[in-house]
Order: C-alpha cells, then structure tokens, then sequence
C-alpha cells in the first residue's frame, strides 16, 4: 500500500496572538467600537488592483480614533491564510503583526525583524508603499502577501480618513 501526503496536511495554524486582544493592545485596552467598511464597487475595484484578485468579503471590520485606525485583514501566502494585524497612524504604517500563521513555509515574516521595515510606510499615488520591503529566502510569497496587506490597510484607512473630513 503507498501512502501520499502533500505538505500542506501537515499546515498548522500557529497562533500568536488572538485578533481581539491585537486590538485591545493597539488601544491600550480601551477599545473603541468596532466599524464596518462596506466594499462599494468602486473600493472593491480598488482592492483588488492593490491585492491582484478580488475580495472574498463584502466588509471589512475596523476600529479607528483618533487618526489611528486597526485592521485584521487576511492574504493567502502560499496555500493558507496569513491573518494580520495592521495599525495606520495618521496614514502611516505604525505595526505589522501576524496573528495567525498557517504556512509550512516562510514563517520568518512573523519575527519583528521583518515586520519592523513597514513602520513608516505611507502609500503613494501609485498604492505602492514608499519603499521596498525586503524579500527572505523561501518566504517570498509570504512577504508578498504582508506587502499587499499593507497597502490596503493604507489604502483603507485614507479612504476612511477623506470621509470624516470630507
């Protein structure tokens, strides 16, 4: 008898930290109330040109005060879904933090070393970020995965942002 089995049986779901208590961090325990994006035509367009394939949701949750906005967004890296946590300070990167890792592979973008290169990135006219995030070996989809993240993290909070103050 020959027994078959692909990696991605062996995937776990390494968690590192719970989404809500993500948030609770980011607003030092004084959550704000959660709020709801709904993904019009327009944003949803948007999205996917930013993430090169269209939304699964048709709303996103959020928290924001202040200028300081936190999502929870999701991104296949190779196979599974990376769950991230994405902080926008006055529409700029202010933490990266993987949540929740399911890959067998590249799981080196969760260490700060690697999150710690968005602090600071603002999206330009282009929604590309205003630098380069460099790629690990073995990781690449990975690291790609937590760029596009970004940006529409970026994308979203500004879009958020220009509809308080518009």
């Amino acid at each position: 008898m020959l027994l078959l089995v692909t990696g991605s049986v062996f995937a776990t779901e390494n968690v590192l930290q719970d989404p809500q208590d993500f948030v609770h961090d980011v607003f030092a325990g004084d959550v704000p109330k959660p709020q709801v994006l709904w993904l019009t035509a327009d944003l949803a367009d948007d999205a996917t040109g930013i993430m090169g394939h269209p939304l699964q949701a048709l709303r996103i949750r959020y928290w924001e005060r202040d200028g300081r906005s936190a999502w929870i967004l999701e991104e296949i890296g190779k196979e599974r879904p990376i769950t991230t946590g994405i902080v926008v300070d006055h529409g700029k990167v202010d933490r990266v933090k993987v949540l929740i890792y399911r890959e067998t592979r590249g799981q080196e973008v969760q260490y700060t070393f690697f999150t710690d290169q968005f602090k600071g990135a603002v999206l330009q006219s282009d929604r590309q970020l205003n630098r380069s995030i460099d790629t690990i070996s073995g990781a690449t989809l990975s690291v790609r995965a937590l760029t596009k993240l970004a940006r529409l993290a970026l994308y979203l909070d500004h879009y958020v942002q220009s509809r308080k103050s518009g």
